[in-house]
């Protein structure tokens, strides 16, 4: 069992910045793929960026390439996410995730072990 904490939402304006954390306990999450998803209200849960057990892969939703930088740090059993240039539409609920086989990193339900969310809000 893996268990993911995630931190570091909060309200911003328009253009500013944040920087969303995931702790995880119970294993080591090097053996993990790990991703970020988010789901604003009304909407379906989509992905937003994953990252490689080693972290030397990353990649993104074309919605937020360029501007959010997803990270691990193996050591300290963490994965953040630096969002830049933050717009409305992307306020949502952003959770983070751990995927033991990999088989597709874009689909939600591949992924094993879920946080509780941590809230982004963007205003303009």
């Amino acid at each position: 069992q893996v268990q993911l904490v995630e931190s570091g939402g909060g309200l911003v304006q328009a253009g500013g910045s944040l920087r969303l954390s995931c702790a995880a306990s119970g294993r080591t999450l090097t053996r993990y793929f790990m991703g970020w998803f988010r789901q604003a209200p009304g909407k379906e849960r989509e992905f937003v960026a994953a990252i490689s057990r080693d972290g030397g892969g990353a990649y993104y939703a074309d919605s937020v390439k360029g501007r959010f930088t997803i990270s691990r740090d193996n050591a300290k059993n963490t994965v953040s996410l630096q969002m830049n240039s933050l717009k409305p539409e992307d306020t949502a609920l952003y959770y983070c995730a751990a995927d033991l086989f990999n088989n597709n990193r874009y689909n939600q339900y591949e992924y094993d072990y879920w946080g509780q969310g941590t809230q982004v809000t963007v205003s303009s």
